[in-house]
């Protein structure tokens, strides 16, 4: 009974990896996109592509075991949330009070530490931030927020 269990859950497995979500991975960077458009100092902009961009863009660099079902639809389920709340590529399709907005959420983020995940920085260790480029990233997200609050005043 076990072997035959074993061996169902075996064939059922190597279907399994003929069905995959659809990548997140784009041959160009739209002119929406926050790096060229906000322009960061380069140390900030290298920072945001490796701790931000695989889930919050439109172009993720897909690990090793992507590969394999299900573990693919369950990175693809965290990058659709990840982009739906944030997503760098569509930056300028945002409104000046929701960038605003989403810039304070960014700043809550990085200093709770609760961006990069936990789950992402387990196979990602280079996406750590440290404690200075999370006040050298924070301190330039704060005066950008201060830029798109300015922006809904009224003249």
């Amino acid at each position: 009974m076990i072997k035959k269990l074993i061996t169902v859950f075996l064939i059922l497995f190597a279907i399994a990896q003929f069905f995959n979500p659809q990548k997140n991975e784009y041959t160009s960077t739209p002119e929406s996109d926050f790096i060229l458009t906000e322009k960061p100092p380069q140390q900030l902009a290298a920072i945001l592509k490796e701790s931000c961009y695989d889930c919050h863009s439109n172009n993720t660099r897909y690990p090793w075991y992507d590969r394999i079902t299900p573990v693919n639809f369950w990175l693809n389920g965290h990058i659709k949330g990840a982009k739906k709340e944030l997503n760098f590529s569509l930056w300028n399709q945002y409104s000046a009070k929701r960038k605003a907005h989403k810039l304070e959420e960014c700043i809550e983020m990085i200093n709770e530490r609760k961006m990069p995940l936990e789950s992402y920085l387990l196979t990602h260790g280079e996406a750590k931030l440290s404690d200075s480029e999370i006040k050298i990233l924070t301190d330039w997200i704060v005066l950008l927020k201060i830029k798109y609050e300015t922006t809904d005043l009224p003249m």
